[in-house]
């Protein structure tokens, strides 16, 4: 029996992309934009984390209703709704990071859990956890809920990941990169297809920001030094492109349901030692992450410690003068956080909020820069020092205390 949906009654063709290399593109696309545009109106356009993370949830609601009434896949709405789930979940993360002090590690494990319980909880009721199967809408929901889960436990993972290591632009795009390959090459070698598709997934959440971070970044932080502007302008033309590509080729249509895999003993048992695969990437990465995170690279130098109280006595009073206050106001916002934080003993936390001053700080690059350049180079470096001294390996109350209080005289 058929319906107007296309498919037997309660199904409808499916509503998801096959998993092709455009999908993979796209989906890391979409995550760099998104975040970069939530920390547009969050930071630039000063419209703070809860409210924007509110206007966000009604958008959400909006474009899946959106989505969930359509009876195939269109790839506009499908991405579409996958950047504004990429963009959520990285504002709640935040909330539970930044206003509710909820550490990285915290967050993480709380989020894995949740993303257990969903997978857990589709599987027994739908018997199958593949993307080829999205053709009813109960699984459909599952399908969303799953996916911004996973948008959340990608990026307090990713925020943990460099807030232990204190990597910088570039290097921290190679650990989820690395960790791809390595799914990639365990999935041609035979492993389960599902476990690696949902492994990939969750990695493409920071992989895609931290490529952001290395576009944006000036260059002295090892960046590229594009801008946020025009990284955001590059990224998202280059999403347009591709769904403009995909709508009319149709290379990502999954045109008739996938018939339903033969499992024999030689897959069952090559995916079972497949598992053991994985469970090693997965040591080896814990393993180069304690590693990592005992390194003396994020410690601040004798000569960026003497070198910003130096610039500070210069300039005190002087150098935030051609700064717009709103843009100054902000940074110190920030900035008296972090030192808020440190004062009170919560570490973790304050390593994590530095990290907006980062992110607002080189997103405000191509704006502040040609008003006064020796003055953003003297703020450049100082917030260098505080990022330094609150990244080091062996953190020290003391130096970022001085770091952030000169930082916060110069910012007047």
């Amino acid at each position: 029996m058929m319906n107007s949906r296309g498919g037997e009654t309660g199904r409808m063709l499916s509503k998801v992309p096959e998993v092709t290399a455009w999908f993979w593109i796209i989906k890391i696309l979409c995550t760099t934009v998104g975040e970069s545009f939530a920390d547009w109106i969050n930071m630039s356009l000063g419209v703070g984390l809860n409210l924007t993370a509110l206007l966000f949830t009604v958008v959400l609601a909006a474009v899946l209703g959106w989505q969930l009434r359509l009876d195939r896949y269109v790839p506009f709405v499908y991405w579409l709704t996958v950047v504004v789930l990429s963009v959520t979940g990285t504002l709640y993360t935040d909330i539970l990071t930044d206003n509710l002090a909820v550490p990285l590690a915290v967050s993480t494990g709380v989020f894995a859990a949740v993303l257990a319980v969903v997978f857990g909880v589709w599987f027994v009721r739908e018997r199958t956890l593949s993307i080829h199967s999205i053709v009813t809408t109960p699984r459909e929901l599952f399908y969303w809920l799953a996916v911004l889960v996973t948008f959340a436990l990608g990026t307090a993972a990713g925020d943990w990941t460099l807030a232990v290591t204190g990597w910088g632009p570039g290097v921290s795009v190679l650990l989820p990169a690395g960790i791809m390959a390595a799914i990639v090459l365990g999935w041609r070698l035979g492993a389960n297809t599902v476990l690696s598709f949902w492994l990939a997934y969750i990695l493409t959440r920071p992989l895609g920001a931290n490529l952001g971070d290395w576009f944006v970044s000036p260059t002295a932080d090892h960046g590229l030094g594009v801008g946020t502007a025009r990284t955001s302008v590059m990224f998202l033309a280059a999403i347009l492109a591709t769904v403009v590509y995909l709508t009319r080729s149709r290379r990502d249509v999954i045109d008739h349901q996938q018939p339903a895999a033969t499992v024999t003993s030689a897959n069952s048992a090559r995916e079972r030692l497949m598992l053991g695969y994985y469970a090693v990437v997965t040591a080896l990465a814990a393993v180069l992450l304690v590693w990592a995170s005992g390194q003396p690279h994020s410690t601040a130098s004798a000569s960026d410690e003497e070198a910003a109280p130096a610039s500070a006595t210069t300039a005190a009073g002087q150098t935030t003068a051609q700064f717009p206050p709103s843009e100054i106001a902000k940074f110190r916002t920030i900035t008296q956080d972090t030192l808020t934080k440190v004062q009170a003993g919560q570490h973790n936390e304050a390593k994590a909020r530095i990290k907006d001053l980062e992110t607002v700080w080189d997103q405000d690059q191509d704006t502040l820069q040609p008003m006064d350049k020796a003055a953003w180079d003297v703020l450049d470096g100082q917030i260098d020092s505080a990022l330094k001294a609150l990244r080091a390996s062996k953190p020290d109350p003391a130096t970022e205390t001085r770091t952030l209080t000169t930082l916060l005289t110069s910012l007047g």
